[in-house]
């Protein structure tokens, strides 16, 4: 039977850095969500104060006169579009990067991590006008297209170390049984991949769900094809003006719940996903 390690100073102290960090993470949340019930007097009264009542009138405001409904199901088709695009190209993409060897191979691979590290704030003006220029300025095809692009280089790069480890074996099997390339992929490798993908697939519908800059700039006209980030930045400004921070609150936290309601449900596939890339 293996001992146990023991307890050290260090130890005690990395677990009050994290006792910490929780509580900065989610004392804000619990406020934000409490703040969602609460009026005006109550909010800017004692910060952990319990509402006096659950006031639900405060999300139907934020639903149905800030327009909240209209911007989730934007966000919703967007990233949904977003995101499967992202995974069928950047999938196919990675497999062939760390599968096959052809010139220019390492080259390729490098463009994609050289795409990490640039801002993406650098991108926008020369993204504006390749938008415009296309006709795709204003409409959600054009910004699902620039989150596909946006989100490439990571999803390559994760998948790409993550199909290296796959056995070279199975696929051997595959092509002396006959099996194209394609069918290959698509039904041997990408399924002994699951964990990969499902991983970086979480990554990425957060990653997009929470995206604001690039719809500011690509959709900025018409307020019935915004999404959610730019919907409660709006909501913001209008609650300054006429003072319904309860509505603001509850905006935010229909933001926020579906986004921590998907990372709870998925957080084990996450983890074997990330701990199998780094394992294997």
């Amino acid at each position: 039977m293996r001992n146990k390690p023991k307890p050290n100073v260090f130890s005690g102290l990395s677990h009050l850095a994290l006792v910490i960090w929780a509580l900065l993470i989610i004392l804000p949340l619990v406020w934000t969500f409490l703040a969602a019930f609460k009026n005006n007097t109550e909010i800017f009264g004692d910060a952990l104060q319990l509402p006096a009542e659950l006031r639900w009138d405060n999300w139907a405001r934020a639903w149905d006169k800030a327009n909240v409904g209209t911007y989730m199901i934007n966000t919703v088709v967007v990233v949904l579009f977003g995101t499967a695009g992202t995974m069928l190209f950047g999938s196919m993409a990675a497999y062939v990067l760390a599968r096959y060897t052809f010139p220019g191979q390492r080259l390729i691979y490098l463009l994609f991590v050289a795409g990490m590290a640039f801002p993406v704030f650098l991108a926008i003006g020369p993204l504006f006008f390749i938008v415009k220029q296309f006709g795709l300025l204003d409409s959600h095809v054009g910004l699902v297209i620039v989150y596909i692009a946006y989100s490439l280089p990571f999803t390559v790069f994760f998948l790409a170390a993550f199909f290296r480890t796959l056995p070279e074996a199975v696929a051997e099997a595959a092509k002396i049984d006959g099996a194209s390339h394609t069918r290959t992929f698509f039904q041997v490798m990408l399924p002994m991949a699951k964990p990969g993908i499902i991983s970086i697939t979480i990554f990425n519908v957060l990653g997009q769900w929470n995206q604001y800059l690039l719809p500011l700039a690509l959709v900025p006209g018409d307020k019935e094809k915004w999404v959610i980030t730019q919907g409660i930045a709006d909501i913001s400004t209008i609650a300054g003006y006429e003072a319904d921070w309860p509505a603001l609150f509850a905006a935010l936290n229909l933001a926020i719940i579906p986004v921590l309601v998907i990372y709870i449900i998925f957080q084990r596939q996450i983890q074997s996903g990330l701990g199998a890339g780094a394992l294997k």
